[in-house]
């Protein structure tokens, strides 16, 4: 079995909340539980995250749509190339995760033990 991680940073790069996916699950089941909660001006993510109840979820909020257009997209939504180039800390996060060799090999046998493998990770990450 596989797992994914569904990250939420802040605009630094750092991480605010994750949550832990069996690695057979859409990615888009996960986003509503993780941004529950928490204000935040604008949503960066990839088109894997290109979904029509996610969109209306942060229109909703009032949130900023920065999401990368699926191909196949009927109607498209005008993306913010500039805010766009900002995601790349979101994916330097994952990297200085995967630093972390039992966060790389998802080494833990318990979901519980690998979110607090994640959690240290990030403090130390945010420490250096």
């Amino acid at each position: 079995m596989t797992t994914k991680i569904l990250a939420l940073t802040d605009a630094l790069g750092n991480l605010v909340r994750f949550r832990l996916m069996p690695g057979h699950r859409f990615d888009t089941v996960g986003v509503p539980p993780l941004i529950d909660g928490i204000k935040f001006g604008a949503l960066l993510a990839d088109k894997a995250f290109d979904r029509n109840k996610i969109v209306a979820d942060l229109n909703e909020r009032g949130a900023k749509v920065v999401i990368s257009q699926h191909p196949r997209r009927a109607k498209p939504i005008p993306l913010d190339v500039e805010m766009y180039k900002w995601r790349h800390l979101i994916e330097n996060f994952f990297c200085k995760l995967k630093e972390f060799k039992r966060i790389a090999m998802r080494a833990c046998k318990t979901d519980r033990s690998f979110e607090a493998m994640i959690y240290l990770a990030a403090a130390v990450i945010n420490s250096r």
